[in-house]
């Protein structure tokens, strides 16, 4: 049965191959990943029509956005399965740091969003939330798409480079995916500073889902650099390293960040009305200005007439004496002085 599923190349070995089953458990997660993927893009559908926050719903969209990079992610490690060859090359080259440079733009600007919420300010529109997303993952598909042209036009390059020249090329293409994971770290780590509170779980949210993110980077491109060829194990090691880091960091995005998320919305929607905890407390000045300024405006004065009042450049309410409009009002002229009268 077995002989039936590999083909005289060889190139889908590691599907069926019991002896070193990484690549069917490997398989088995990314198909169970799209499944539930899937799932979460349909529960995610559903309950954008019930947000009524629309701080919180701005940025739907592009959690959306980066469903679909996720649901990418996982239909790519059938790439890294199959062996290196000159169908897979130009898939493994382009898709690995363009969906990845998506799914961490779109962080980047759910973060950046959450820097203006928990300060108090208005939040991004969601056209602006997806320009952001859409805008920072443009320049690492761009360079992806010249490396994958120059490979194309070359298409026996990487057949004549060693292993060891084909990890640092395809590490050294991630540069800017690396740029944008830094990015969305510190901004991440920027949105603790606020007076809204309880903005700040979504910050958290983000702030260990890319921590996390960063350690599985670190360790698979230093396996892929260093561990591989000490162990005198390149390239056997090499798609295995690759596709465990990328399925084990797609698995990250869904249970720390996607997940969360949609627990929060969930909550939200089963209210009538929006969270209290997603909007920022007014500040208890304005709390105190504002209760004083009702007062004021019920006061009525001794004949029954309803007292004026009005607020100071600060936001302090005085109150207006009440004008009688049965009487006649005159305003003064103004008058020269007597040394004034002189001079003229």
């Amino acid at each position: 049965m077995i002989k039936d599923c590999v083909d005289s190349t060889g190139d889908f070995y590691f599907i069926c191959d019991n002896g070193g089953p990484w690549g069917i458990v490997l398989e088995a997660l990314a198909i169970i990943g799209i499944v539930v993927t899937i799932l979460l893009l349909l529960a995610f559908l559903f309950l954008m029509r019930k947000v009524q926050d629309c701080s919180q719903w701005n940025v739907l969209p592009t959690q959306f956005l980066f469903l679909l990079g996720v649901l990418g992610l996982f239909s790519l490690a059938f790439a890294f399965i199959t062996p290196l060859n000159e169908q897979t090359a130009p898939v493994r080259y382009f898709l690995f740091g363009v969906l990845f440079a998506l799914c961490f733009s779109c962080l980047l600007a759910h973060a950046s969003n959450l820097v203006k919420l928990v300060r108090g300010s208005v939040s991004f529109t969601w056209t602006t939330l997806l320009c952001i997303a859409v805008g920072c993952s443009l320049l690492q598909t761009i360079i992806a798409i010249e490396y994958v042209t120059l490979m194309m036009s070359r298409c026996m390059m990487f057949k004549h480079l060693t292993p060891y020249q084909l990890n640092v090329d395809f590490v050294v293409l991630l540069v800017y995916v690396l740029l944008l994971i830094a990015l969305a770290f510190f901004v991440s780590n920027a949105t603790f500073c606020g007076p809204c509170e309880n903005w700040k779980q979504h910050g958290r949210i983000i702030f260990v889902t890319v921590l996390i993110s960063i350690i599985i980077w670190v360790v698979w491109i230093s396996m892929l650099l260093r561990g591989n060829p000490h162990f005198q194990q390149q390239p056997n090691w090499d798609d295995p390293v690759i596709c465990i880091a990328l399925v084990t960091n797609a698995w990250v995005f869904l249970l720390l960040y996607i997940i969360p998320e949609l627990c929060i919305l969930y909550r939200s929607c089963k209210q009538d009305c929006p969270l209290p905890s997603n909007a920022c407390p007014v500040p208890v000045y304005q709390r105190s200005f504002r209760a004083e300024n009702q007062e004021l405006s019920r006061a009525r004065d001794s004949e029954g007439a309803e007292e004026a009042v009005a607020l100071t450049p600060y936001g302090t309410p005085i109150q207006l004496q009440a004008v009688d409009p049965t009487q006649e009002y005159l305003v003064p002229r103004a008058q020269l002085s007597p040394q004034q009268d002189a001079g003229v």
